[in-house]
Formats: C-alpha cells, sequence, structure tokens
C-alpha cells in the first residue's frame, strides 16, 4: 500500500510520525507531504521521514493566502506522482487533494471553530476522525476514539521523559523553571483570533521570574521582553516536550502545547481569544480534569501562576490526575495504523465508534477557516 500523509505544521510532524514509522517497517510505501512553516522541516529531518514539501509560508496570514493556489497545484503534483492509496490530512489540502486523485481520505480533526474548513473539506473524506471531546457534528462518516490528537505521541506507551534536558536548558536538577509559549496567530484557524499583547507579556514574565527561571518560547519572534529576566528556549523544537515535561508550569497562548502539557502532568495556564462558553471541548474537559487553566485576563494569569508555583504539592497532584485521565485513552497511533491498514474503513474497528448525535450539542460557529 502507499500512504500520503499531510504535514503542514509541527504539530502534525508528531501526530503522525510514529504511524509513519511503523507504516514503513510493515513494507508500506509512505510520503510526507509538507509546508515549510516554521520547524515543521526541522522535526521532519530530525526524525527521518520521508518527506517532500510543496510549499512555505511565514507566520503571516496573508503570507498563506497568496500562496494557497500554489500549495495546492504541488500538492496535487506530487500525490499523483506518488499514487497514493490512501492520504490522512486535518482539513482542506489533503481532502481536495485526494478529491483531485480520486484517492480516499481520511482526515483527523480536533478544533470545533474551524467551521469553513470542517464545511470544504469533510464532503471529500471516506472517514472523520476526532477526539470524543469533541462536540460538533460533522456527519455520517465521523468517528471518534477515546483521547486526544496528542495521545499519538506523548500517550505513556510511546513516550518517556528525558531528565537529562536540563543539562542542555543550562538548569539544575532541582531548579524550577517556567515555559512562556507565545503563538504567531498566523495559521488559517487563527483568523480573526489573538492572545497576548506586549505589555501582558511583559508582566507574565516579571510574575514568573519572581519564582522560576523563565524560558520564553516565541514562535512569531517579535516579544518585546528586553531587561526582563528570562531567556529564549534554543534548543531543537524536538526536544520541547522533553522540557515541557520537566517544567513547572507553563503559559500559553496556543492551543497544542497547553494539551502537551496536561499529557505530561506539567500544570498549564491558557489564555486567548478562544477561551469561553464556546470553547473547544477538549480544553473543556482538561480543566474539568483539574490539568488546565484557561483564563481570560492578565491579572488572572498572574493569580493562577503565583498560587501554582508556590504550592509544593502541584507536582503529585498533577501527575496523579495526568495518570487517571490518560487511563481512559487509546495510544492513537495505534488507531492511525490501524484505520490505515482498513484502508479507511472503520465500522469493524474497536478503537472507534460513530459520534453520538443525540448528546452531543454543536459547538457555535466560528469565523475561523481551517485546521491546515
Amino acid at each position: 500500500m502507499h500512504y500520503l500523509f499531510f504535514t503542514n505544521t509541527p504539530a502534525h510532524v508528531h501526530l503522525y510520525k510514529h504511524a509513519v514509522r511503523r507504516l514503513r517497517e510493515q513494507g508500506h510505501e509512505v510520503l510526507v507531504l509538507a509546508r515549510d512553516y516554521t520547524c515543521t522541516v526541522d522535526l521532519l529531518e530530525w526524525y527521518d521521514l520521508p518527506f517532500a514539501v510543496y510549499g512555505a509560508c511565514d507566520t503571516s496570514k496573508g503570507s498563506l493566502l497568496s500562496r494557497l493556489p500554489a500549495h495546492y497545484v504541488n500538492a496535487i503534483r506530487r500525490a499523483r506522482r506518488f499514487d497514493p492509496d490512501l492520504i490522512f490530512g486535518m482539513g482542506g489540502y489533503a481532502a481536495h487533494t485526494g478529491a483531485v486523485t480520486r484517492t480516499p481520505t481520511v482526515l483527523l480533526i480536533d478544533s470545533e471553530p474551524a467551521s469553513f474548513d470542517h464545511s470544504i473539506s469533510t464532503p471529500f473524506a471516506r472517514t472523520i476522525l476526532t477526539p470524543n471531546t469533541f462536540r460538533k457534528d460533522l456527519g455520517e462518516d465521523h468517528y471518534v476514539f477515546p483521547g486526544l490528537k496528542e495521545c499519538a505521541y506523548l500517550h505513556p506507551s510511546v513516550y518517556e521523559p528525558n531528565p537529562s534536558v536540563r543539562d542542555r536548558l543550562g538548569v539544575g536538577p532541582d531548579e524550577s523553571y517556567a515555559i512562556l509559549r507565545l503563538n504567531a496567530f498566523g495559521s488559517q484557524h487563527d483568523v480573526g483570533k489573538q492572545g497576548l499583547t506586549g505589555d501582558d507579556r511583559r508582566e507574565i514574565v516579571a510574575r514568573l521570574a519572581e519564582d522560576a527561571t523563565v524560558l520564553v518560547s516565541d514562535e512569531g519572534q517579535d516579544a518585546d521582553l528586553e531587561g526582563l529576566a528570562a531567556r529564549s528556549f534554543d534548543l531543537h523544537p524536538a526536544l520541547l516536550h522533553d522540557a515541557l515535561a520537566e517544567a513547572s508550569l507553563l503559559v500559553a497562548d496556543t492551543q497544542t502545547m497547553v494539551t502537551e502539557a496536561a499529557l505530561l502532568g506539567t500544570p498549564a495556564i491558557r489564555s486567548n481569544s478562544f477561551v469561553g462558553e464556546d470553547d473547544m471541548g477538549n480544553f473543556v474537559e482538561l480543566e474539568r480534569q483539574g490539568l488546565i487553566h484557561n483564563v481570560t485576563t492578565t491579572e488572572k494569569i498572574l493569580e493562577r501562576a503565583g498560587s501554582l508555583l508556590g504550592d509544593d504539592g502541584v507536582e503529585g497532584t498533577w501527575q496523579r490526575r495526568r495518570r487517571e485521565f490518560l487511563a481512559d485513552t487509546v495510544n492513537l497511533t495505534d488507531v492511525v495504523v490501524e484505520v490505515a491498514l482498513a484502508n479507511g474503513y472503520v465500522d469493524d474497528l474497536e478503537s472507534v465508534r460513530q459520534f453520538d448525535r443525540s448528546s452531543r450539542p454543536d459547538a457555535a460557529d466560528s469565523i475561523g477557516i481551517g485546521g491546515d
């Protein structure tokens, strides 16, 4: 079999990396079609995955929109050359490439607000997979798995933290450190959304520095932190999960790293304009489990951060909550491989079930326009 995977962001590389390896080990031909966006290509090279780049863009929304036509042309050409039996992806690129090449497509989606992208991509999918926390009905081919998409690479059966990352970071074995993750808000699904501003960022860093060493991971590379007691996270991005697992706290205005922190048992505070009554189901559930805090103001960030960094019992509490949450989840890589071997047909798979339309209200619509 020939399998094609779309990786349009760094998170997509992590999502599919173990499945790509396992399918290749079983003798299948696999190709990853990548968008050169932030560190996506760096990760593909680090994990030695077979890939081809179909296009590039920077972290501005205008950069992505202006290059979409060329992206599609290149992706379709590459796909035709590879001649896949099944395509995996998260939105329009994968779905439309599958439609043009007449290849069945599996979409793995975890963001309810991307209403426009859902409407233009899901009609072309053989199967749509989402976490069981997903609250929006995506049609008759919508199936759910127990867990989150990050369970493909941070489930205990596939990931073990490496404490030696502390040496690379230059922090001591007992030194408390916090990570501030700043999103560039340049993806399709970020249209109309925003996170922490310049003044917010400086105030947060100053407060975190009172109790911990502060490392800043700035996707947009535009944070003004001059004069503050903070330094950049300057390790290879493939080591970020090890660093996150050892951290005492994550403060972020992004989505994926907050979920990753929860699965690693690291307390996380999330603040952006997605937070609110119509928030995504996975973040609602993670907060209900006591693994993250979703807040809307800088004042609440400072309050929660001080409380978490000042509590010696936090690490044990969060690790217990993590174990309890993960006990009811699957290793998503197993699911992806099962779906691949079933050529995208999932009715007979025990690892997934059809979305329950009788008990899930639709999430509110959003102007977000994509998951790719």
